[in-house]
């Protein structure tokens, strides 16, 4: 088996040539990747194209679609978490008035978007104020915005930048409640912006390690690699559970259209997440999106405490 990785810097052109010599030099048929949203749109021409079977964490809408066939998303986005997830934060919190930093890309535009039409739906208001995703300094917008906010969305970020943001807007004075609507960026998050400031955050909370197949894979992955395990391996996990689940079933591994023909009927097919299937054809015009549960942590003391299960219609 040839396993390859490149490093497209989050840069478009970069991802482009990156796909052109998996795909060409070194002949890749699948593709865990690629990780950004401008990266997944700038190339589904070329892995459409090349029927590269992808599995993306692009939060883009766009990386989903009728003219992406083979391209897979085995983790939840902004479209299946943001409106249930803010619906039950602006119901357990007092907040109204939401501002929101998120860098001035790709992802953080369409999170913007995707957002600041979830808090709408729920009765708040969200505005959004975008950066240079290079930005480490955010004492000037935060002061500028922060005056008449009572809640601070965070959801979109990076968890260094995150832990940024937090870290200067605890320094500034500000005490109101600090949402993180998506990605898994607690640990990290804390370390930056410290267990004080981070006190009382609301975080997307994407696995349960309660789960017994959850648990079994972090208990494996920490005895290999140790303990700073991201959230999204076990969705990568368990996508890849289902893609050679595909494998099998079609009795090849070269036909990648096959291949992605049964990939596209499979149901409850056991992984590291628990049973897993795939929605999205009403969003996204096809059934590429996985689905799964999803949760709302709270950081306490330190710790993230989850304290609401999600699906894309509620969290309770």
């Amino acid at each position: 088996m040839l396993i390859k990785q490149y490093d497209d810097r989050y840069r478009a052109q970069d991802a482009v040539t990156a796909m052109d010599r998996l795909m060409i030099q070194d002949g890749i048929r699948f593709v865990v990747g690629p990780m950004g949203s401008a990266a997944a749109v700038a190339t589904k021409d070329q892995t459409t194209s090349g029927k590269v079977i992808t599995m993306t964490l692009a939060f883009t809408p766009r990386a989903l679609g009728v003219d992406a066939p083979f391209a897979y998303r085995p983790v939840i986005t902004t479209g299946e978490f943001s409106d249930p997830q803010v619906a039950w934060l602006m119901k357990n919190t007092s907040a109204k008035q939401v501002v929101s930093l998120l860098p001035n890309d790709e992802t953080g535009q369409q999170i913007g978007v995707a957002n600041f039409n979830s808090y709408a739906k729920a009765g708040a208001k969200l505005q959004v104020e975008y950066f240079e995703r290079e930005r480490v300094d955010f004492v000037p917008i935060l002061t500028r915005i922060l005056m008449k906010a009572d809640g601070l969305e965070l959801g979109g970020n990076s968890p260094t930048t995150a832990g940024l943001i937090l870290k200067q807007a605890r320094e500034l004075g500000y005490r109101g409640p600090v949402f993180v609507t998506g990605g898994d960026v607690a640990a990290e998050m804390l370390k930056v912006a410290g267990k004080d400031a981070a006190e009382g955050t609301y975080v997307h909370l994407p696995i349960d390690t309660s789960l017994p197949d959850t648990a079994a894979y972090v208990a494996r992955f920490r005895a290999k690699y140790g303990p700073n395990m991201n959230g999204f391996s076990p969705f990568f996990y368990a996508g890849l559970q289902m893609l050679f689940t595909a494998m099998k079933k079609a009795g090849t591994v070269d036909d990648t259209t096959k291949i992605a023909a049964t990939l596209d009927g499979l149901s409850d097919v056991p992984t590291a997440m628990g049973k897993a299937g795939w929605t999205g054809e009403q969003k996204y015009g096809i059934r590429h999106q996985i689905d799964l549960p999803f949760y709302v942590g709270q950081i306490k003391d330190g710790i993230v405490a989850k304290v609401a299960t999600c699906d894309v219609n509620a969290c309770r």
